[in-house]
């Protein structure tokens, strides 16, 4: 079971009122004439992208998230397999005394059989739904995550746009690397899940030392 590719947004992080006028003020009251090159150089400045495919491959998060809900999908599939297996035992045992068997009794025998095929396409069907709402709900944590972060960073750097690029499924066609953050933010998120997973143990040990 794999989680689907999380979009990172387009604009994930931008400057506040506040600095946007001080940028203004500071144009205004300089003589010193710009050229536009210069002026498209400081804008792309302000623009950088992560790339979402490393991001996902190395995010220990992901990992970690993916890995528990494959453990779960082959638990299910494999609890779901072992009722199937008992059902076809089951239907094959009647197979073979069916003709032995009153019209009624094969009656009863069948309609308990079609119910209890019915129950295991049923629990197939929720079991299913269940994954998918799990996995849902861990994608939504995840990017709840990287975009937070991305906020915070992109206010400490000073960029205005973080853009997401993705091979194959992607509006950027050619960027330059020095625009690249992924490795910065990437490091900067697994030192943070680092951290949040190390803190229930911390507390553990905090809470043995007061005893």
């Amino acid at each position: 079971m794999k989680l689907t590719k999380l979009a990172l947004g387009v604009t994930l992080a931008s400057l506040s009122l506040a600095a946007c006028k001080q940028e203004s003020a500071k144009t205004e009251g300089s003589t010193t004439t710009t050229t536009s090159d210069s002026t498209a150089t400081e804008a792309i400045g302000d623009v950088v992208y992560v790339n979402a495919d490393t991001l996902l491959a190395n995010y220990d998060l992901f990992k970690d998230v993916r890995t528990r809900l494959q453990g779960k999908a082959q638990k299910a599939e494999s609890d779901l397999k072992g009722k199937a297996t008992a059902f076809e035992k089951e239907v094959g045992q009647y197979q073979q005394r069916a003709a032995s068997m009153t019209n009624e009794q094969r009656a009863v025998t069948e309609q308990r059989l079609a119910r209890r095929q019915q129950e295991l396409a049923n629990l197939n069907q929720s079991e299913s739904n269940r994954l998918m709402s799990e996995e849902s709900e861990e994608q939504k944590k995840i990017y709840d995550k990287v975009e937070t972060f991305l906020k915070d960073y992109s206010k400490e750097k000073g960029y205005k746009m973080v853009l997401s690029y993705s091979r194959g499924n992607s509006a950027i066609l050619y960027s330059d690397e020095s625009l690249d953050i992924t490795q910065e933010v990437l490091k900067g998120l697994n030192e943070a899940y680092a951290k949040e997973k190390d803190a229930p143990k911390e507390e553990a040990k905090t809470e043995a030392k007061k005893k």
